[in-house]
């Protein structure tokens, strides 16, 4: 029986084989942010059925491939869309893209979510630049026993975000006219979302945002000793005193809106400050 490292180098073996490019980039893009991919130079692509030991995307707006090219000249492995343990999978295996991404080269990793504001200062498609989070999912993917040739057994959590991308993606988005705001990340299994009482607990705990995904990917890349900057477009607004029924078409919509937005920062984050990946 294959361990967790092996599959990892297959996976990292099969994409070499096939691309002989090497990213310093891992991004991956959430609900309604697909956008970004047109922007891609892409100089292969392959869908994730086709990888080894990959999960297949079954979200709603997931495109389910994976793109390797460059991005305003950096070289970067994309994915359109990512998998969540709400669709039954482990966080191993959700986070088993990183794995691969890293194994290949990457150092850093980016990240995308659609998410739900509970801020009472944020806009429906405001972004939020993560400085933060809170993990509330019944898993881990580190959980088990601990691969050393992976990463050490503890990882430091004292910066999830890397700071320096913080900031840079802050400064870029003033200069853009872009409203975006330092957040904390609160992660819920799913997929359901939350009730009143909820939203109040989530807020109570000191979170800004609450979404599905980002902190099992961002856990495994700092285990793994990757930086880490994640960014989510706001597509619902969650207090608990004027919640009304969300609907996933209306959320992708917005999700779409602020995407274009997401697509304006993080290009410019790519031509201005490359050197900080």
């Amino acid at each position: 029986m294959q361990g967790l490292w092996e599959e990892i180098q297959e996976a990292r073996e099969w994409l070499s084989a096939r691309w002989d490019g090497a990213p310093r980039v891992g991004l991956i893009l959430g609900t309604g942010l697909g956008g970004l991919a047109r922007q891609i130079q892409v100089q292969a692509d392959f869908a994730y059925s086709d990888i080894p030991h990959f999960p297949r995307s079954t979200a709603p707006s997931h495109a389910g491939r994976l793109l390797c090219g460059t991005l305003e000249g950096v070289p970067l492995m994309a994915m359109e869309g990512r998998f969540h343990y709400y669709e039954g999978y482990s966080l191993r295996q959700v986070t088993f893209p990183v794995r691969v991404m890293r194994a290949l080269g990457a150092g850093t990793l980016l990240l995308t979510s659609a998410v739900g504001g509970m801020n009472p200062q944020y806009r429906l498609a405001d972004i939020a630049i993560l400085d933060d989070h809170i993990n509330l999912m019944p898993d881990n993917p580190l959980r088990g026993i601990n691969d050393d040739r992976l990463g050490p057994r503890f990882p430091d959590m004292s910066q999830p975000y890397r700071r320096t991308l913080v900031e840079a993606a802050s400064e870029t988005a003033l200069q853009l006219g872009i409203a975006a705001h330092r957040s904390v990340l609160v992660a819920v299994p799913g997929p359901n979302l939350e009730t009143r009482a909820e939203y109040r607990m989530l807020r109570l705990v000191g979170a800004d945002v609450v979404g599905m995904s980002t902190v099992p990917e961002c856990i495994a890349a700092l285990h793994g000793g990757m930086q880490v900057a994640a960014f989510s477009v706001v597509t619902d607004m969650c207090l608990p005193d004027a919640l009304e029924p969300a609907e996933i078409e209306r959320i992708i919509a917005v999700a779409n809106e602020g995407g274009q937005k997401l697509e304006r920062l993080l290009l410019a984050l790519f031509r201005n400050y490359s050197s900080l990946f």
